[in-house]
């Protein structure tokens, strides 16, 4: 045994944490801590620590909505700041799971028997974290129901859906999950799937519930009062103090898995239990504090430096996805608390092991040293009952995929690349649990450490504004494309031309790109003539 070797199981020995409560391992010995790391900065991370323990107890946490954020209360609701909102909490997990074994009783049916499907309709976290527990901890043999989502308003994508939908419909619940109702990619999603019922001769409001805020649009719409129509399945709550990255231990989440037919009272108590452990304010006894630091040391508190997810194990395929919403949205920031310039952030990427051997982990090794890695290992191979084949003599496919994983970690340690390990016994719900409360609480301690807000998000609220502008725009063009079609014979026009036509001289870029999308598609009444480039194109009414 070399020198260097036992130095690093010196390192290690220090570095890595077994948590048997919550039957999670956390191994940041290669990511290079000074030795008087944690003790440099203990007034900076007691600081924090009271800091998330203000915020579980009810205080502001996000000023600028003047709103509390209460996602441990989902799984802890004794927790909550009032009887009342505990109440809630309790009386939703009892309604979440009483509806989806109605529903796998056949006492809530649709217009063609009991339901096999379900379409989730939503955007951001009441997309991603469905799709990724589902992925997760869903089995073809053992689920109850398939899931399908739209989330996204591409009608490409929706018509995909809808053909592997195709004949079933009748047999398909839709759940659509949107606080306001005001969400356009969800709207879009309810009403193309409401005209897919219609087609199919079905009534949309007799398959559907929604997952909404009290007395908001979709809320009424649901209960059959605004517009005045006939009353959905059922409507589940959303709160103010959830925003949709944290909400996968609400009814947004909790839902569509208890119909899949997932155990979502084992994925709650991993992460009742992650929090109790993280609540804690030794860093050495808590892995989300050491998370936290990691993320902070490494990108120098600036996120100057990527993380790349890489789960070994198949089913944790989408943890990446989840993970660059719940950590782009919430640490991505141009303000801290101050008012002050920061542009803080930290880019999250990734796919899984071990197919990254043969994707991107050569740039790893060996090209920008932009990243570090959070390698996600899970000890059990899977739930196979007899022994696996033996692809060498006393060697299985899942020996493979550890040698692997522990390989590639090597590999990247011998170029001086940074990584972070965690490891759990095995993908089921009660550690999924774990990982979401862990991941949450470590964005938590993390935009403390540097001073931001984790719970708004205006940039996505800006985005939203510009769509808004163009769909405006689009609105004008296709008004002057009516009028000019009037005109016999009609003539063509340049963007250029049509942009000073319509009072925007300086939208000539912005006006060639909606007519390019007009004249692409049908029932527009614009078609593209002639032209080799955006200066020489031009199009006229149909």
């Amino acid at each position: 045994m070399t020198d260097e070797l036992v130095t690093d199981w010196d390192q290690f020995q220090k570095n890595y944490h077994e948590f048997p409560e919550i039957r999670l391992a956390i191994d940041v010995s290669r990511v290079g801590f000074p030795g008087d790391h944690f003790t440099r900065h203990q007034s900076t991370i007691q600081k924090v620590f009271l800091a998330m323990d203000d915020l579980e107890a009810g205080g502001i946490a996000n000023p600028d909505e003047n709103r509390m954020v209460g996602h441990y209360w989902l799984r802890d609701p004794e927790r909550a700041p009032s009887l009342a909102v505990a109440k809630e909490i309790k009386d939703t997990v009892e309604a979440v799971t009483e509806f989806a074994r109605s529903v796998h009783r056949g006492d809530v049916v649709g217009a063609h028997g009991v339901f096999k499907h379900a379409l989730v309709i939503g955007i951001g976290g009441s997309a991603l974290g469905p799709q990724f527990v589902s992925h997760a901890l869903g089995h073809p043999q053992a689920d109850r129901m398939t899931l399908h989502f739209f989330d996204n308003t591409d009608p490409d994508g929706i018509d995909l859906v809808l053909a592997r939908l195709s004949g079933q419909l009748g047999r398909t619940l839709c759940i659509v999950i949107s606080k306001s109702g005001e969400t356009k990619e969800t709207r879009n999603g309810m009403e193309e799937a409401r005209a897919a019922y219609a087609r199919a001769s079905l009534c949309f409001e007799k398959h559907a519930v929604a997952i909404t805020t009290s007395g908001m649009k979709l809320d009424k719409l649901a209960r059959g009062i605004e517009p005045k129509g006939v009353p959905w399945l059922a409507v589940f709550p959303m709160w103010d103090w959830v925003g949709g990255r944290t909400s996968e231990t609400s009814a947004v989440g909790l839902l569509p898995a208890a119909l899949q037919g997932i155990d979502v009272r084992a994925l709650l108590s991993g992460a009742r239990a992650c929090d109790a452990v993280t609540r804690g304010h030794d860093v050495a006894a808590n892995p989300a504090a050491q998370l936290a630091l990691a993320w902070h040391y490494i990108g120098a508190g600036r996120g100057e430096k990527d993380m790349v997810v890489i789960p070994y194990k198949d089913r944790l395929l989408l943890l990446s996805r989840y993970l660059q919403q719940l950590v782009m949205e919430s640490l991505g920031k141009e303000l801290d608390l101050d008012g002050r310039v920061v542009n803080q952030g930290l880019a999250v990427y990734g796919n899984k092991g071990s197919t990254d051997q043969h994707a991107y982990v050569q740039q790893l090794r060996d090209g920008l040293h932009n990243f570090f890695v959070v390698f996600i290992e899970v000890l059990k191979d899977g739930a196979a009952t007899a022994p696996r084949v033996e692809i060498e003599p006393g060697v299985t496919s899942g020996d493979y995929l550890s040698g692997f994983l522990l390989g590639t970690r090597d590999a990247l340690y011998e170029r001086g690349r940074r990584s972070i390990t965690l490891t759990i016994d095995e993908v089921a719900p009660f550690a999924v649990g774990v990982l979401i409360a862990l991941f949450e609480r470590a964005v938590g301690f993390y935009a403390f450490l540097v001073n931001i807000n984790a719970y708004h998000q205006p940039g996505v609220q800006a985005g939203k504004t510009a769509a808004d502008r163009v769909l405006l725009l689009q609105r004008k063009i296709c008004d002057c494309f009516t009028r000019l079609s009037a005109e016999r014979p009609a003539k063509p026009i340049t963007a250029q031309v049509l942009s000073r036509m319509l009072g925007f001289p300086g939208q000539a870029e912005m006006v060639f790109k909606i007519c390019q999308h007009l004249a692409a598609n049908p029932g527009h009444g614009i078609r593209r003539t002639g032209g080799a480039s955006a200066a020489t194109a031009c199009y006229e009414p149909e």
